[in-house]
């Protein structure tokens, strides 16, 4: 028998099968260590055949087989086709995605322990056995006990003479590290309402294959959610759920595990390597058979799925950053097609392209205009922070958010500050001279941290002890400028001394279930007041907050994207929603200092489709995304002179392109990109607004061509971040 064996290196050079000797029980998906060249390495079988075109004496045989029931499934490789085609990817690194990183390096095995237990049998033992005859008796009332913790009693000699004589029996199981065990949530029967009944029956009975739920905050989605994977559970087939931040998944695996059990697993890169080793197969062996998690859980190991469903499906966190650059929903779509399958996307403030195509009729639109309580959404007051700033009001709270946060706290309720910005201050900068303390490794300004009293780059990671003096003029006048969560902190503990304070952003969660310590503290009514960065505005549910105060909420507009107005609209209605969800009022101060703006205008009514008119209008006479497409070329390099001829290239080739088709160009240039350094590289981009998607394989091969050793060219898509 032969293999058609991918060699797991991915690059464009060994991008073709090759072919192995193998025994006959060898099945298509198997991992597989193979010799290649002077070496051993990693391959994957793709298919296994009775004959080979080579003569039997060139062909060599598989070194070794890893698992007994294969990796990968079918739909891998057709997913792997695609993806290698449409991203101009290696196959290799089109496999990885689906597999965890440390199971594929071989860095991670099942974990076995050993239990012993009485045989019930009659077996002689000396009376000078002492030893022997203690563990007997201890054994006589255990069903069973860890056999270590009896060896480090009473001496392995003894365990080990008692089971060769058959006395006791010593078994050796797997034991699952399970993630976030003893979070269960309380299983509370919930009814559906008219507009949920109608939401399912609207999915089920569609001719569509994609559906889009568009619900207000508080409208009920997820359980929604959860009625579809119990519907398609039922029917014996499996689920994909996707939430966009870590932040969501415990609470949402907590309710799933309530209602589902054992059925749920869940795949992020915050689990430690053996847990997810342990949650991977578990999926892949049909143990469990719904997989939640973020962006990557949607390569989960599953087959005969029924439901695939991205909830928040407008937020960004749903684009890969790194290769193979892939969109989840569009990946999705390819999951969904494959196994014939509904795609649910949901989300109160859909993403413009999937509003349209909605609208259009290319997906099912599906309104939940209100909250399941029937109770109004918060109600949003503006606090213009020019006039504080008149009043002589220094502080990041106008009078407005002070009087609130009084009032609630008064009333034993809770609160929210978001503001999406970490650390004390934006900036470091020198009165003196103008200077502001930027990253040795970046082209960005260094953010203060007051808890360790340093200066953190937030790019790469880079710390810096704080200045005492100008390096620039020596000068000691040193001025924070800007606010970061840690100084709301600070200032909110001078102004509330009595209130319990707990903040969630990058620097204070750590591990794998440091999202949930927090959210389940303030949960629990630990804490008075959450301060937090984006991962706090969206998906919880807490009863007791009935006030939301929203620091620098225009921040977000000044960034020079076409998406902006989109962000600060989604971002103000989702924090927002945070408020009022049970059965108290809620309300949200909304600080700004551009008030007039009409974005916030439409989001302080909750204004969707007004947004969504206005929006789509400017964005097709201007022919933006989705009226055209926006693509960027990167090219990084720690070598500026070989980054540099590489971005001409890269630019004289797509210009031949648009010599030959200009129409297909509405926009094309070379220059810097916005962060003109980041962990010691230099970058620089190719931009450019294309009529449609025509020439993009074009685009593609040209990076790829263009990526040396020394300099990496990649591709971007309508990128959410053009810095």
């Amino acid at each position: 028998m032969y293999a058609q064996v991918i060699v797991d290196i991915a690059h464009s050079q060994v991008d073709k099968i090759f072919e192995y000797s193998c025994p006959p029980y060898l099945k298509a998906g198997s991992r597989v260590k193979v010799p290649f060249g002077k070496m051993l390495v990693d391959g994957f079988v793709l298919g296994v055949e009775e004959r080979s075109s080579f003569p039997p004496e060139k062909i060599k045989p598989i070194a070794e087989i890893f698992d007994e029931l294969p990796a990968l499934q079918p739909e891998c490789f057709s997913l792997m086709e695609r993806i290698s085609s449409r991203y101009k990817v290696p196959k290799a690194a089109a496999l990885r995605l689906f597999l965890p990183s440390e199971m594929r390096l071989g860095k991670v095995r099942e974990v076995y322990k050993k239990y012993a237990k009485l045989a019930h049998i009659s077996v002689p033992i000396s009376k000078s056995a002492k030893k022997q005859q203690q563990v007997l008796s201890f054994l006589e009332d255990k069903t069973e006990y860890d056999f270590t913790a009896l060896c480090n009693m009473f001496g392995r000699g003894a365990v080990n003479s008692l089971a060769e004589k058959g006395a006791i029996i010593v078994e050796k199981r797997q034991i699952k590290r399970n993630p976030f065990s003893g979070m269960e949530a309380e299983v509370k029967p919930k009814t559906l309402t008219y507009m949920q009944s109608n939401a399912i029956k609207s999915i089920e009975n569609s001719s569509k294959s994609i559906h889009l739920i568009h619900g207000v905050t508080g409208s009920g989605k997820t359980e929604i959610y959860l009625q579809i994977i119990a519907d398609v559970i039922k029917n014996g087939k499996t689920a994909i759920f996707l939430v966009p931040e870590i932040s969501l998944t415990p609470q949402m695996l907590s309710q799933l595990r309530a209602r589902f059990k054992g059925e749920a697993a869940i795949l992020h890169s915050g689990l430690s390597a053996g847990e997810k080793f342990d949650e991977w197969w578990r999926l892949r062996s049909g143990e469990a058979k719904i997989a939640i998690g973020a962006r990557s859980a949607i390569f989960a190991p599953l087959e005969n799925i029924g439901a695939i469903i991205i909830d928040e499906e407008h937020d960004s966190s749903y684009l890969s950053e790194t290769a193979p650059r892939y969109s989840t929903v569009e990946v999705a779509k390819f999951r969904a097609e494959f196994n014939n399958c509904k795609l649910i996307l949901g989300s109160a403030t859909p993403s413009v392209e999937s509003y349209l195509a909605a609208t259009e009729g290319k997906y099912n639109l599906i309104t939940l205009p209100e909250r399941i309580n029937k109770k109004p959404m918060p109600e949003i007051v503006i606090a213009d922070m020019r006039k504080e700033v008149k009043r002589g009001n220094p502080s990041p709270f106008s009078a407005a958010l002070r009087e609130e946060l009084d009032a609630t706290l008064k009333s034993g309720n809770q609160a929210i500050i978001f503001l999406n910005r970490r650390g004390y201050s934006q900036k470091v900068i020198c009165r003196d001279c103008g200077y502001v303390a930027k990253c040795e490794n970046c082209d960005v300004s260094l953010t203060y941290h007051s808890e360790e009293d340093c200066l953190k780059c937030h790019y790469c990671g880079a710390r810096y002890r704080m200045l005492p003096a100008c390096p620039e003029c020596g000068g000691v006048h040193i001025r924070y400028s800007g606010t970061g969560t840690q100084r709301v902190v600070s200032e909110l503990s001078s102004l509330f001394p009595a209130a319990r304070i707990i903040r969630m952003d990058n620097d204070t969660v750590s591990g794998k279930d440091g999202h949930y310590k927090i959210l389940h503290k303030f949960a629990q009514k630990e804490a008075d007041i959450l301060v937090g960065t984006q991962m706090i505005a969206k998906g919880h549910d807490f009863p007791a907050v009935t006030l939301v105060g929203i620091l620098d909420a225009d921040m977000s507009l000044q960034f020079s994207d076409y998406r902006s107005g989109e962000r600060t609209f989604q971002l103000i209605t989702q924090v927002s929603g945070r408020s009022g969800r049970a059965d108290m009022k809620g309300k949200v101060v909304l600080q700004t200092y551009c008030p007039e703006n009409y974005i916030l205008r439409y989001a302080v009514n909750y204004n969707y489709s007004g947004f969504f008119d206005n929006e789509i209008e400017i964005r097709k006479a201007t022919l933006f995304p989705p009226f055209s497409l926006i693509c960027r070329v990167m090219v990084t390099g720690e070598d500026e002179a070989k980054t540099l001829e590489a971005l001409k290239t890269v630019y004289f080739e797509i210009e031949k392109l648009r010599n030959f088709d200009s129409k297909q160009f509405l926009f094309l240039n070379k220059m810097h990109s916005p962060v003109k350094k980041i962990q010691g590289k230099h970058r620089y981009q190719v931009l450019m607004r294309l009529k449609d998607e025509a020439l993009l394989q074009n685009i593609y091969e040209i990076s790829v061509a263009a990526t040396t050793p020394y300099v990496l060219v990649y591709v971007e898509e309508n990128p959410t971040n053009l810095s």
